[in-house]
């Protein structure tokens, strides 16, 4: 969603254009969930594996690390995009920044809606990651 993101816009008599690869957080974004969905991929490939051979809970381990960084790099993405878009919607007076989403609606719901459904995803990781843990938890050392 927020790699085509993008909109043109008349800004005090000036042809303006906004996409997502101006501000470097929300390319950190963009990139940040477009890797997690490839290693979530490798994920359901790896536990479907493990789901047809022998329950070893040393496994778990490694899924628990994999879905750790996952979590970590998903909320690091998110910080950075709602940072930025809070900037972007209100502005910052003391920096002398003007708001723009009043001049690029389109862009700014897009964005808030793909940070919304990162938040999602972030919360379904640390769900993934608690269960996980709990299933490493049962190595037998």
């Amino acid at each position: 969603m927020m790699l085509t993101n993008r909109q043109n816009a008349l800004v005090y008599g000036i042809g303006v254009t906004a996409s997502y690869s101006y501000s470097s957080a929300f390319k950190f974004f963009a990139y940040a969930n477009l890797i997690a969905c490839a290693l979530s991929v490798v994920s359901l490939f790896m536990a479907s594996i493990f789901c047809h051979t022998a329950i070893n809970p040393t496994r778990y381990f490694g899924m628990f690390i994999h879905d750790l960084i996952i979590t970590v790099l998903l909320m690091a993405g998110c910080s950075a995009a709602t940072a930025i878009g809070f900037v972007g919607k209100y502005g910052v007076s003391q920096a002398g920044w003007l708001p723009l989403c009043d001049h690029f609606v389109k862009f700014c719901n897009r964005g808030s809606a793909a940070t919304m459904l990162s938040y999602l995803s972030v919360v379904f990781y640390m769900v993934l990651t608690v269960i996980s843990a709990n299933k490493s938890r049962q190595i037998q050392v």
